[in-house]
């Protein structure tokens, strides 16, 4: 990784108001907050801040594109646990960085957006990149801090700091350009960081009486586990109950695949196994999840939400709490200090399920055996469509892979202490299938917002605060044209990384909603591309072209060799068929209905 020589790393320390600048004291207040790392595009608005980054110890490392700024912010701040930081000029800067911040906003990232805006004395007139700023962010922070006068720069920025943590979301810093000007007296804040306890007595001693009595417990690790460091935890408590551990949906890195009681994800292309068992749950533990409505929808023609269980659900957000799923008792608490508390109050005494822990472990063995004999024969999809699609394409030149079997043999040729992340898309969602971890902090998707470019940006910022581990991307073709100018980023910077360019040629997850719904009627879903093993190459990093399946786990293992030992960024591009496979939802979509004449046929 490359770096800049600095003269210095430590903030000034708090010995009172001294006399500086708005940007010393906005530069100073980053830097007691341990900021090293920023990611944007340099602007005029900031140069006079941006000027002294160095000698704070803090590194710009400049992107191609605002998005992936905000989106690297996110993947650096999931796997350090610290801020991530986004920083661009204002107007357009600022506005190209609005999904990325949405995303860290439903991945709870404690991302911090500085937003230099327009000069006060320009506001309203129309003047060159003017834009109100605030509203563009209102939706997806969970504060916004405007410095209303030079003197409050350090007071604001510290603000923002601490509230992106204490809130575990985006928070913005508003800036007018003419308030890094001029002199001020400022003390620098010290950080401040809440400690979260393990909730309410009576809603703990509530939810201890429920797993004492329960005969089939079972738990969901959620976010708040990997955010709440409390991997160690759910396990000491699961093991007391002898509970399977189902990962909630894009969280499968919040409990260790290797322990006999994990059981996979919920959610789209989960596990079989966690639905199976859940289903037959009297008492859910739902630990730091909000449950949300997408990680919990009916899959594989499962409708495995257990109906008449007792839910205990722990959130830190008690705006969370029985907001999706009608709950028996709620805790608003931290993860790991509610997992604590309940084991502490398990300890000593007799529980319900003690009397069936052999039958339980029997039927977690049974279910998760016969969910891994199913992914290794499902070597292709078999519905109508996707068997045509290969018919089809066995008559074409070249060969065409099958996106499952490709996803079977990337898993088997993972790197151990890996990061992966996942854009959206057809392959990528199958891919929750066969995705697995055995420590947090490793696994990294667009969560609820669903946006396309995400992966690889948020890839190359997870390497930037762990340059030691593996860290590959996923994207289909259609993604990967929205971020793979990102490369770019990885070959000026010496950030090596790799990605997993799924080459199939279409729009699949909407392209599917075309086939089920509008009788293969396709429009804007083909998508004809170069090869971008050779753009690959062209921007300075290695590309790799597989089109045989015995060549997928090399390909991966040489491109993890040329990142980890030689620095290099390598894009792999696998061949695969046009199969697809299930939709994102069932019940997103409704049979067309027409009623004027010209357009009779169309249903």
């Amino acid at each position: 990784m490359s770096t800049q020589t600095t003269t210095s790393t430590q903030a000034v320390e708090a010995t009172g108001p001294q006399k500086m600048t708005p940007s010393e004291a906005f530069v100073e207040t980053m830097a007691a907050n341990e900021v090293t790392d920023i990611f944007g595009i340099m602007g005029s608005a900031f140069m006079d801040a941006m000027d002294i980054f160095a000698p704070a110890g803090i590194r710009l490392i400049p992107v191609v594109h605002e998005q992936g700024a905000g989106h690297m912010a996110d993947g650096y701040s999931r796997v350090s646990g610290r801020h991530g930081v986004v920083i661009g000029q204002n107007g357009p800067g600022i506005s190209n960085c609005v999904t990325a911040i949405a995303a860290a906003y439903w991945a709870h990232s404690p991302v911090v957006i500085v937003t230099p805006e327009s000069g006060t004395m320009g506001m309203g007139l129309g003047g060159f990149q003017e834009a109100n700023q605030l509203p563009m962010f209102e939706e997806f922070t969970k504060y916004q801090g405007h410095v209303n006068n030079p003197a409050r720069m350090a007071e604001f920025t510290g603000r923002c700091f601490d509230r992106a943590m204490s809130e575990m979301g985006p928070t913005q810093l508003n800036i007018p350009r003419d308030y890094f000007y001029g002199e001020v007296k400022s003390e620098i804040p010290k950080p401040s960081r809440l400690d979260r306890g393990p909730g309410g007595e009576k809603s703990l001693n509530e939810a201890a009486e429920l797993l004492a009595n329960a005969k089939f417990p079972v738990i969901i690790s959620g976010g708040g586990v990997v955010m709440g460091d409390a991997v160690e935890e759910c396990k000491a408590l699961a093991e007391r109950l002898g509970a399977p551990v189902v990962n909630s949906y894009l969280h499968n890195d919040s409990f260790p695949a290797s322990h006999p009681l994990w059981c996979g994800p919920l959610g789209y292309q989960g596990s079989k196994a966690a639905m199976t068992l859940i289903s037959r749950a009297d008492v859910v533990l739902a630990l730091g999840s909000r449950l949300g409505p997408f990680g919990t929808l009916p899959q594989h023609g499962m409708d495995y939400w257990p109906k008449n269980a007792k839910i205990i659900q722990i959130d830190a957000d008690h705006k969370m709490l029985g907001l999706v799923k009608k709950i028996s008792v709620g805790i608003c608490g931290d993860a790991k200090a509610a997992a604590v508390a309940l084991t502490q109050r398990l300890q000593g005494r007799t529980l319900a399920c003690d009397s069936n822990r052999d039958q339980r472990d029997a039927e977690i063995r049974d279910e998760k055996a016969a969910w891994e004999k199913e992914l290794d024969n499902w070597t292709h999809e078999k519905d109508p469509f996707s068997l045509d699609m290969i018919e089809e394409q066995n008559k074409e030149p070249g060969n065409y892979l099958h996106p499952r079997q490709v996803l079977r043999e990337l898993e088997k040729a993972m790197p151990e202490n890996v990061m992966v992340s996942t854009d959206i898309g057809n392959i990528n969602s199958v891919a929750n299938s066969y995705l697995r971890f055995e420590k947090p902090r490793s696994f990294f998707a667009a969560m609820s917002f669903g946006n396309c470019g995400y992966a690889f940006p948020t890839i190359i910022g997870a390497k930037v605060a762990a340059p030691d581990r593996p860290a590959i991307a996923y994207a289909g073709d259609g993604a990967w044209g929205m971020s793979m100018m990102e490369t770019m980023t990885c070959v000026r910077h010496n950030i090596p990384v790799t990605a997993v360019v799924f080459h199939n040629r279409q729009w699949g997850a909407e392209k599917k909603n075309q086939v089920d719904f509008y009788n293969r009627r396709f429009v804007a879903g083909e998508l004809d591309n170069q090869s971008f093993a050779e753009i690959g190459r062209a921007m300075g990093a290695e590309g790799i072209r597989v089109d045989q399946l015995e060549q997928v786990g090399p390909a991966l293992k040489k491109a993890i060799d040329m990142q980890m030992n030689h620095g290099k960024t390598t894009i792999i591009e696998i061949m695969c068929t046009r199969e697809l496979g299930d939709p994102f939802r069932r019940d997103a979509l409704s049979k067309p209905v027409r009623f004027l004449d010209k357009y009779k046929d169309y249903v």
